[in-house]
C-alpha cells in the first residue's frame, strides 16, 4: 500500500507538517511543554481544478502555501519560547529584530518565494544592467542577472544563518527532512532513527527558490534586455510562469530521486539545503515526532467518520 505524501515547514522554536487535509503545528513553549495548532484545509472546486494543470498549479500551490503558512509562521512568533537549559542564549534571541526573524523563517518555507523573487528578482535587473558596460549584449546580461541571484541568495543565507534564532530555525528543517526521510522509509518515528537519516529532501522549497533562478535564466533570455522598463515589465509578467515550470522542476527531480544518474537533477537544491538546515537537538526532534503524530492522529480520526 503507497503511503501518503506529506510535506512541512520548519517555524519558530517548532515544525509544521501538512496533510491531505489538515495542517498541525507543534512548537516547544519555555515551559518545556509542547503547543499545538491545527488547520483544517479549506477545499475550492475552482482551484482543485487548476491544481490537476501543469504549470498553473504550481502558481496554486505557492499562494495556499503562503496563506497558510503564514498563519502558522505568526502563531509560533507570537508564543515561541526556548528550552529551560538554554537561558544564556535568551538575551541574544531576543535581540533577533522582527524583520530578521520573519525574513529568516520564511526561507525555510514555500512562504520566502513570494518575498524572495521580488527582491531577488528586480534587484539583480538593476545592478545587472549598472554592469551593461563590462557585460553588453543580451545574453551576458541575462547570465549576469542570474549569476547576480544566485550571489544574493547565498549571501543572505549565510547573513541570517548566523543569528542564533535563525539558527534554531534551521535546526527545526533539518530535524523536519529527518521525520519525512524516516517516514518515506517505513520506520518507525523514534528520535534515535530519526537522527541516522539525512536532513536532506528533495522536495523542499530551498530547491524550488534555486529552481526559480535556473529556470528565470532560461525563461528570461527568449526576451530583450533593453529597454529597462520593458525588462522590468517582462520579469514580473513572467513570474508566474517561472513559478509554475520551477514546480513542474522541482516534483520531476523529486520523482526522479530513485533513478540512478538522472537523480543528479536534484543535486543542486540539495546543495542549498546544506545552508538552510542544520543537524537537530534531540529535544527538537521530539516537537517534529509531536507534530507529525497529532497530524496523523486528526486525518485518521477524521476519515473515520
Amino acid at each position: 500500500m503507497e503511503r501518503s505524501e506529506y510535506g512541512g515547514q520548519a517555524v519558530v522554536e517548532g515544525v509544521m507538517f501538512g496533510g491531505s487535509s489538515y495542517q498541525v503545528t507543534a512548537i516547544r513553549r519555555i515551559s518545556g511543554e509542547i503547543e499545538f495548532l491545527m488547520i483544517r484545509k479549506t477545499q475550492n472546486q475552482f482551484l482543485s481544478g487548476l491544481k490537476k494543470i501543469p504549470i498553473l498549479r504550481g502558481v496554486v500551490a505557492i499562494i495556499e502555501a503562503s496563506a497558510t503558512g503564514s498563519k502558522h509562521i505568526q502563531f509560533s512568533t507570537d508564543r515561541f519560547g526556548i528550552l529551560p537549559d538554554e537561558d544564556a542564549k535568551m538575551e541574544a534571541i531576543r535581540k533577533t529584530s522582527k524583520l530578521t526573524l520573519l525574513l529568516g523563517v520564511a526561507v525555510v518555507g514555500i512562504l520566502s518565494f513570494l518575498f524572495g523573487k521580488f527582491l531577488f528578482t528586480l534587484l539583480p535587473v538593476f545592478a545587472a544592467s549598472l554592469l551593461s558596460g563590462v557585460f553588453p549584449g543580451h545574453y551576458q546580461q541575462n547570465l549576469l542577472e542570474g549569476f547576480i541571484k544566485f550571489i544574493l541568495l547565498i549571501g543572505y543565507l549565510l547573513a541570517i544563518a548566523q543569528t542564533p534564532l535563525i539558527k534554531r530555525v534551521f535546526q527545526y528543517h533539518g530535524a523536519e527532512h529527518k521525520l519525512i526521510n524516516t517516514y518515506e522509509n517505513n520506520q518507525p518515528l523514534t528520535v534515535e532513527n530519526i537522527q541516522k537519516h539525512s536532513r536532506l529532501h528533495f522536495r523542499c522549497g530551498s530547491s524550488f527558490i534555486l529552481f526559480t533562478i535556473f529556470v528565470g535564466v532560461f525563461v528570461y533570455i527568449w526576451f530583450p534586455t533593453d529597454p529597462l522598463t520593458f525588462r522590468i515589465a517582462v520579469r514580473i509578467l513572467l513570474l508566474p510562469l517561472v513559478i509554475g515550470l520551477s514546480f513542474e522542476l522541482l516534483k520531476l527531480t523529486n520523482g526522479l530521486r530513485h533513478t540512478p544518474i538522472l537523480k543528479l537533477l536534484g543535486y543542486p537544491g540539495l546543495w542549498l539545503q546544506k545552508l538552510t538546515t542544520k543537524e537537530p537537538t534531540p529535544s527538537q526532534i521530539e516537537v517534529a515526532i509531536a507534530s507529525f503524530n497529532e497530524l496523523l492522529r486528526i486525518e485518521s480520526k477524521m476519515s473515520e467518520k
